[in-house]
């Protein structure tokens, strides 16, 4: 069972449930964050995943386990995206956490311990307007099946795909994000609503948190685990419906 675990981006949302999850059973945990914690019992560690210098310091750890959780939210029309949003989007959410995955193999190498990636279900159905998240997603997705089939024997490789989750990351984009016109807008709008009541009636973060522990824990952890049961239909419908009907049943929810 692994005891040493780094949890990325373990101030708030699923980080912070995963980190708390984990030190109510006795692991010792690094604390992955770019600002200070507001809860005890972990050992803090400075991480901005993109800084290279903070990421080679955690060659230094001793783990047995890896939650990567660390990640942003960009979302607008394709069409109009600056490049550079995207660019920063993929940056975070899919180099960073192959970053720190190189850096803390050789650790979980030893302990043949586990990594487990927090992706979504956007890493597998794509919404209009989330293009850019999806994209980083499904690139995750992918580097997380090679992962597993690269490291096979030696590290065992999860992937958690939520569905809506009530967390802060949604907020904080809409924060930063300005919603689109023209054309776009109702649908912006409409998944502003979306967005806004996943923040009040998502799924709790413990149940992510949860999943990432039984993915740590268990004699033999799933490879991946769809969370919801929106979720799990939107799993369904990606991997059997046609692709004309899967695209109206998405125009359905995002032009109600």
């Amino acid at each position: 069972m692994p005891k040493s675990v780094l949890v990325t981006g373990a101030s708030s949302g699923i980080g912070r449930a995963t980190a708390l999850a984990l030190v109510q059973r006795g692991f010792t945990v690094y604390a992955g964050t770019r600002t200070a914690l507001d809860y005890e019992g972990v050992t803090p560690v400075t991480l901005d995943v993109t800084d290279p210098e903070h990421v080679e310091a955690l060659r230094a750890l001793h783990l047995d386990g890896l939650v990567n959780n660390a990640g942003i939210a960009v979302i607008g029309p394709l069409e109009t995206l600056p490049l550079d949003r995207l660019r920063r989007q993929l940056e975070v959410n899919t180099i960073a956490q192959l970053a720190v995955i190189q850096a803390c193999l050789p650790a979980l190498r030893r302990t043949r311990g586990r990594i487990v990636n927090v992706s979504s279900i956007s890493g597998r159905v794509a919404l209009p307007l989330y293009g850019p998240y999806a994209a980083s997603k499904f690139a995750l997705e992918a580097l997380s099946d090679a992962l597993r089939r690269e490291l096979h024997g030696d590290v065992h490789v999860s992937v958690i795909e939520p569905g809506a989750v009530a967390t802060p990351i949604w907020q904080r984009t809409l924060d930063a994000s300005e919603l689109p016109t023209g054309r776009y807008r109702a649908v912006a709008e409409r998944l502003r609503e979306l967005a806004l009541d996943a923040a009040e009636s998502g799924m709790p973060s413990s149940v992510v948190a949860n999943a990432a522990v039984h993915a740590l824990t268990a004699p033999n952890p799933r490879t991946r685990y769809v969370l919801g049961r929106s979720a799990r239909i939107q799993a369904a419908l990606a991997r059997g419906a046609p692709t004309p009907v899967l695209d109206r049943l998405i125009r359905r929810i995002v032009e109600q």
